[in-house]
């Protein structure tokens, strides 16, 4: 019994594969570019809008809980303060905007230390990328939070007799001016989300950040009826910088002291904090 070798016509006329065929075939001789800073921090940005996309649990607390705020605060102190509760409104609704949108600035510590536990960050590092977009994008991603949050809170509030004499243009201000401090403000929460363990030990620590912020501004009433001591510290705080602002842009006002000290606050939490995050996120 004899076999007999057959050979396949398709490979007959290929050249035999070598290392240095193989090589040439993957390496190419030029690389493609390197994506620039605002690309990768665009695409990183986007992978957070996606998170929203697949967990829309994380817009409770940007529609629902916004709304029990107005809700609360206007009919539990509006009469007690303000003797009316339209009249109120007209004051509080600028502030406790500012406070919600603020207040949420925080779970971004608690998505970056959530992805750090998870390893995701350990890939990112070896990608050839700008290093800090990372962090940038999570900030962009937030951003729409931030803005869905200002637009439940100003439909609520239109819907409940808010009437701003800025008009749009007033409100759409005091709006970009809130969304731009938050990005700026959330630099805090970065830090600690690579400071700290775990995602509970960051929202136990920016409670403790926040509630004092928000509490003693002028949120809800005029500081001059404080206590001097108190006073000292509410007039200089960035919250109460930050309401003074957009409450006067969407009152029709240009509040050109207020608006420079928001901003020059941001440009602190930035350069100050978003140093401190890189340098731990460099390291750890």
């Amino acid at each position: 019994m004899s076999t007999a070798t057959t050979t396949d016509p398709r490979t007959e006329d290929l050249a035999p594969v070598t290392a240095e065929s193989l090589a040439a075939v993957l390496v190419a001789t030029e690389r493609p570019p390197r994506p620039s800073a605002w690309s990768t921090s665009v695409t990183f940005g986007w992978r957070a809008m996606l998170k929203i996309k697949h967990v829309p649990e994380q817009l409770f607390d940007v529609t629902a809980f916004p709304i029990m705020m107005v809700l609360m605060y206007t009919y539990l102190f509006g009469g007690a303060l303000a003797g009316s509760t339209t009249e109120y409104l007209q004051f509080l609704l600028p502030g406790i905007l500012v406070m919600s949108v603020v207040m949420i600035t925080m779970y971004t510590g608690v998505s970056v230390n959530t992805d750090i536990e998870k390893g995701v960050f350990d890939r990112f590092r070896t990608l050839p990328i700008w290093r800090p977009s990372a962090m940038v994008g999570y900030l962009l991603g937030d951003m729409l939070r931030y803005t869905i949050a200002s637009a439940v809170m100003l439909t609520v509030g239109l819907i409940l007799g808010f009437r701003p004499d800025g008009g749009v243009v007033g409100v759409l201000a005091g709006v970009a001016l809130l969304v731009v401090f938050s990005f700026a403000f959330s630099w805090i929460w970065t830090m600690f989300g690579l400071m700290l363990r775990t995602e509970k030990s960051v929202m136990g620590v920016s409670m403790m950040v926040i509630f004092p912020l928000t509490f003693l501004s002028n949120i809800f009433v005029e500081p001059r009826t404080m206590p001097g001591w108190l006073q000292a510290f509410v007039n200089n705080s960035p919250i109460t910088h930050l309401s003074s602002a957009v409450r006067g842009l969407m009152a029709g006002d240009w509040p050109a002291a207020d608006v420079a000290w928001s901003l020059g606050w941001g440009v602190v939490c930035v350069a100050v904090f978003g140093t401190i995050t890189m340098r731990l996120y460099n390291r750890k």
